[in-house]
């Protein structure tokens, strides 16, 4: 059987998953009582499990020519398939929408953004369980495609500790390669217990902190998986701090690919602590803090009390890492620090933040961690150069690979990252929106963030008024920015033309 199912094309798997997982939000609205909406979801997902029984027999003994570029395609294919897909339980269960934003829905949880187009106090509780699953679903496929598909490729950020070219396998690579279809289910069923360990322990912890089931089963996979996608309460109501201290330990998984037991490779064995990610990411996020303490106490009220000032900065610290980690969580304190000094929330540095990303193959978006410390480490070479230029750099040929070909690599794809943003944001212009809300809107696609629609802009941009060839240019940004220009590229060109 498992042999039979390693046989399938990687997309009618996933179809079959998507399928399956219709049943968990079928089985909670029946335990709710909610017998129609149990009927919607269940009767979606059987249909999709049909389809996917049929294409399973159509497609079982095509011949894969090339194991690593079939997966890159499926991979790709996913994204703009699957959405289309998971929409049917949607459309059930909301006859009133329409497909625009039905197919928008799918796609801001698939990519693990979290912006919607509905009010959260219009959606039953088992819909926006089925948001968070799919967006749960999403991370999953990001970190199991980062590790078995994009990683012998020298996509996704590795080829920046690689130096090689990007969607061309080394040899080992390429003999891994040869195997895709048995290492994508070795990583599937090594990746998966510990993905779902971790939300489990979440999920366990949240509500001892004090939430419902329901949210904080919600705000566990939105977590996990960097959707930060919340129900109809909202994460500082269902457990409060101690529910955001949880949720700020758990984060750490989107900062560094090394902090997750037994998948990624083994960071230092002086401890994670010297992992450059975590390091960056802690330095960023103190140096984000320190600026917005400092902005606000210089203007605050000087009979503010203590606690204000405390709460104002967890405030900061759980929100800036939120949105470095491309999660889009906000502190409950969030606005107690803007209150506190009296002057608004900074959009522009949290905009920053989620440019900046999380870690490489974690599901976190944004350019990553890794290739702005490499950028970094060649800026501090050269200066070094200046300095002394018969010097040698320190740190081994891998120190020297990533401050030489990884940081050009690195500034390769900022320069594709920003290049993106311009022509979304001219494209968003063209559609009839001003230039702060195109350019709010396309950070927020591009990133996977969707939460900065509510924070980055001087008032909230509500998704619902955006008009329907605005939605269908957010949503295919959303899927450029979950695979990665290069990835897209690497598909694209020919792999014998790229040297």
């Amino acid at each position: 059987m498992r042999a039979r199912l390693a046989d399938l094309p990687l997309l009618v798997l996933l179809l079959g998953i998507a399928g399956a997982l219709a049943f968990v939000p079928a089985l909670h609205a029946l335990a709710l009582g909610e017998h129609p909406l149990s009927r919607d979801f269940f009767y979606a997902g059987l249909a999709l499990l049909i389809l996917t029984v049929i294409l399973g027999i159509a497609t079982a003994s095509l011949p894969v020519r090339d194991g690593g570029r079939s997966l890159l395609a499926a991979l790709v294919g996913a994204y703009l398939v699957l959405p289309v897909a998971m929409m049917l339980p949607l459309r059930q269960a909301l006859p009133d929408t329409t497909n625009v934003n039905a197919w928008f829905e799918m796609v801001s949880s698939f990519t693990t953004t979290g912006a919607s187009v509905y009010a959260a106090e219009r959606l039953p509780e088992t819909v926006h369980l089925w948001r968070a699953l799919v967006g749960w679903y999403g991370g999953f496929l990001v970190l199991l495609g980062a590790h078995a598909i994009l990683a012998p490729l020298n996509l996704g950020g590795f080829e920046v500790t690689s130096g090689r070219v990007p969607g061309r396998a080394s040899l080992a690579g390429a003999a891994r390669m040869t195997e895709a279809a048995p290492r994508l289910g070795r990583f599937a069923l090594k990746l998966l217990p510990v993905y779902g360990g971790l939300t489990l322990v979440l999920w366990v912890g949240l509500m001892l902190a004090g939430a419902a089931a329901t949210p904080a089963l919600i705000h566990s996979m939105g977590t996990l998986s960097t959707s930060g996608i919340t129900g109809q309460t909202g994460l500082a109501a269902g457990g409060g701090l101690a529910a955001e201290a949880l949720v700020l330990i758990f984060l750490v998984f989107a900062v560094t690919r090394h902090a997750m037991p037994g998948v990624g490779p083994v960071a230092d064995r002086r401890g994670l602590w010297h992992d450059p990610e975590l390091r960056l990411a802690a330095l960023v996020i103190a140096v984000v803090t320190a600026i917005l303490v400092l902005r606000y106490g210089l203007v605050a009220d000087a009979g503010a009390g203590g606690s204000g000032a405390l709460a104002g900065l967890w405030g900061v610290v759980f929100t800036a890492t939120s949105f470095l980690t491309t999660t889009g969580y906000v502190s409950g304190e969030w606005q107690a620090a803007g209150d506190w000094s009296g002057i608004g929330t900074p959009g522009l540095i949290l905009m920053a933040l989620a440019i900046i990303g999380g870690g490489t193959a974690t599901a976190a978006g944004g350019v990553k961690l890794l290739r702005i410390y490499a950028l970094l480490r060649h800026g501090k070479r050269e200066l070094e150069r200046i300095i002394h230029p018969s010097s040698i750099g320190a740190g081994g040929g891998e120190a020297r690979r990533l401050h030489q070909d990884g940081a050009q690599l690195a500034w390769v794809f900022f320069m594709l990252f920003g290049i993106s943003i311009a022509v979304l944001a001219a494209i968003l212009t063209l559609l009839g929106l001003d230039f702060e809300r195109a350019l709010v809107l396309t950070i927020a696609a591009i990133t996977t963030t969707g939460q900065l629609a509510d924070l980055a802009a001087a008032s909230p941009i509500a998704y619902a008024d955006l008009s329907d060839p605005v939605k269908l240019a957010l949503g295919l940004a959303m899927i450029i920015g979950r695979l990665e220009t290069l990835a897209l590229l690497a598909l694209v060109l020919p792999a014998r033309g790229r040297r």
